[in-house]
Parts: C-alpha cells; sequence; structure tokens
C-alpha cells in the first residue's frame, strides 16, 4: 500500500516541533540531531531561533508573538528543503517526533 505524504502538513508539523524544541532545556540535544540529520545550514539556523526566543523571553517575558514567527520561518525553510529534496521526509518525521518527545 503507498502512503500518501503532504508535504506542507510535515513542514508544519514540523515548524512547532523545532521551535518547541529549541525552547526546551535539551535544545543542545535536539541541535546535535538537526546538525547530524539536516546539516550545519539547519543547524545555525535553530540556534538563531533559539537565541531569538531566548531573547523575547527575557523582553517580553514570555509572550508567543516571538515563538509564532519561529514557527511561521521554521514551516517555510522545511517546506522548501522537502520540495528540494523529498527524501528527506523521513528525517524530519523522525525529528519532528524527537522533538516532542523531549
Amino acid at each position: 500500500m503507498t502512503q500518501t505524504v503532504h508535504l506542507p502538513r510535515v513542514a508544519w508539523d514540523g515548524a512547532r516541533a523545532f521551535v518547541q524544541a529549541a525552547g526546551s532545556p535539551r535544545s543542545e540535544q535536539f541541535a546535535a540531531l538537526v546538525l547530524s540529520r539536516l546539516g550545519s545550514e539547519a543547524y545555525g539556523q535553530f540556534a538563531d531561533t533559539r537565541q531569538r526566543l531566548l531573547t523575547a523571553l527575557v523582553e517580553t517575558g514570555g509572550d508567543r508573538y516571538a515563538a509564532d514567527v519561529e514557527a511561521g520561518k521554521w514551516r517555510v525553510r522545511l517546506e522548501d528543503l522537502l520540495r528540494r529534496k523529498p527524501q528527506l521526509t523521513a528525517t524530519v518525521l523522525d525529528l519532528t517526533g524527537e522533538a516532542f518527545e523531549l
């Protein structure tokens, strides 16, 4: 049986998970997974997301706006990545599951 994958949904779920992981105390563990599975560009973007979330937390006391903006950025990044390299779909799905477990 063939399974249909809806790339925009994979990207959206991944974006939410990546941002959640970036705000997690175990973000460094997840960052290492991003580096090993998606490469240095995604790793750098993840580090930037974490920094922006921490800065927003200090400045606003926890306003969701920063997390929502970061999730939007990650949705676009991941969807673009999956359109260019659909073979990474399983990797993004795995990372999404691991991020939600943090």
